[in-house]
């Protein structure tokens, strides 16, 4: 039933990731009115919310835009740093949405900021119990301890995962909001950045979905275990 769930989820993931792909790939091919790059977006998104001391920059890969809290940067793909179009416009603003969160405090944010190292710390515990348990032939069963390091640590995981829900969504209302607001989207260029990022954002709440299913999982199988 694990594999199943594994399966099901990976599959799920895969076919969201390709339509968040193809989507971008089209509205790559849609310039906006404004004419701006992604990073020029980015730079005046931040004077805009009086932001001094965020640097945006450019790295390398494909959907590998994020915003570094510890080091305060923008990490903008090439193709969003440089594009002048609808999903560099979406991209660009959505990761400065993150940036304002920083500014201000944004609750969410410093709360998935703080949960960062438990989360490193679980995602190991599991790897190595998984190792063992494959390697080493350990029967969960017969080992309730284990079984619970499991649980707790998917929960963390689950936790996380709730938690970024909210981040990203907000990050994106504020991207809309601000694109809106200043005109570098306008009319249908809008609707397209923001269908955009409600594909982005289903990536997390599958994500979301399968860290739930699985801690279900653990609980039920631990307790059958049991009887």
């Amino acid at each position: 039933m694990y594999w199943i769930i594994l399966i099901g989820f990976g599959i799920l993931s895969w076919w969201v990731s390709s339509k968040l792909k193809s989507r971008f790939r089209e509205y790559a091919e849609v310039p906006t009115s404004s004419g701006m790059s992604g990073a020029e977006i980015a730079e005046r998104m931040l004077r805009d919310n009086n932001i001094r001391d965020v640097r945006v920059v450019s790295v390398a890969g494909e959907l590998t835009d994020h915003y570094n809290p510890k080091d305060k940067t923008i990490n903008l793909s090439r193709a969003v740093y440089h594009g002048r179009n609808v999903s560099a416009a979406a991209v660009a603003a959505h990761e400065t949405g993150h940036a304002v969160q920083h500014a201000t405090a944004y609750s969410m944010l410093q709360f998935r900021s703080a949960m960062v190292p438990v989360v490193n710390l679980s995602s190991k515990l599991m790897n190595i119990i998984f190792i063992t348990a494959i390697f080493g032939g350990v029967v969960f069963g017969l080992m309730p301890q284990m079984f619970m390091v499991v649980i707790i640590a998917q929960a963390v995981i689950t936790l996380f995962s709730l938690v970024t829900l909210p981040v990203e969504f907000d990050a994106s209302n504020r991207a809309l909001q601000w694109l809106n607001a200043s005109k570098i989207t306008v009319g249908q260029e809008h609707e397209k950045a923001k269908n955009a990022l409600q594909w982005a954002a289903s990536t997390y709440v599958v994500a979301t979905l399968a860290a739930i299913t699985q801690l279900l999982y653990f609980i039920l199988a631990f307790g059958g275990s049991r009887d």
